[in-house]
């Protein structure tokens, strides 16, 4: 199976020296970039983080949608702000969210949340043969740390062959989650100290593919495109 990771920056781009440049855009041409990279990699499955699910940039239309549709895919999307959170009573960041596109027939999809943070959602997407979580860390060290205990006891009673995948937001890479991966059992895909933000001139590694030791990784790789901020992961594996 191969799998990719995606922060798509609301299919938004930077420039360099000015994070911020182009975020509240509109995306349509962007976006179509993105799609025909996605398409190129020929995933069977797809984490996307920081997907718009109608706002004024995407004109009013859900991201993770018009993507797999264009792929054949099916698509499981949510909100990354609890329902009652202030974010969700905001323009635009109310459809702000994660979502997951995959080939084969989705079994079932779970929406957790964390107990802390402003970001707080955990999608877990159920396979015939794979359970996938896909995650988007807080910025604040000392949230992440709990968020991470949380997620814990979210994996650590997966039946199936896994993969944890998402934008960790760890100041201090690989070695942030040590403690995660030791307690979990779970190996990093990639090699370790591979940086993935921001995409132009990659320093720091946030993103990560995770798996359970049932899963044998057959190939990795780190495109380098900038088409987000973000650089996108995927692998080929085998269950």
């Amino acid at each position: 199976m191969r799998f990719l990771l995606y922060n798509i920056r609301y299919g938004t781009r930077g420039r360099r020296f000015m994070p911020w440049s182009g975020y509240l855009g509109i995306t349509s041409a962007n976006l179509r970039r993105i799609t025909d990279f996605i398409a190129s990699v020929n995933p069977d499955v797809v984490g996307l983080v920081e997907v718009d699910a109608g706002s004024y940039r995407s004109r009013k239309k859900n991201q993770a949608r018009i993507i797999a549709e264009s792929l054949g895919h099916y698509h499981a999307y949510r909100s990354k702000y609890r329902a009652r959170s202030i974010a969700n009573l905001l323009p635009v960041m109310n459809k702000q969210g994660n979502a997951f596109l995959a080939r084969d027939t989705i079994k079932s999809e779970q929406f957790h949340y964390f107990e802390k943070g402003v970001k707080r959602l955990v999608i877990e997407l159920e396979l015939e043969r794979l359970t996938v979580f896909l995650v988007h860390l807080a910025l604040s060290h000392r949230v992440r740390h709990d968020q991470l205990g949380d997620l814990y006891d979210l994996v650590k009673g997966t039946g199936k062959p896994h993969l944890v995948a998402g934008d960790f937001n760890s100041h201090w890479g690989d070695r942030e989650i040590r403690l995660f991966l030791a307690a979990t059992g779970l190996k990093n895909a990639g090699p370790d100290a591979l940086p993935t933000f921001p995409s132009w001139d990659p320093r720091r590694q946030i993103d990560f593919i995770l798996h359970s030791r049932d899963i044998r990784i057959r190939r990795f790789a780190a495109p380098r495109v900038t088409f987000s901020d973000h650089l996108p992961l995927w692998c080929d594996f085998d269950l």
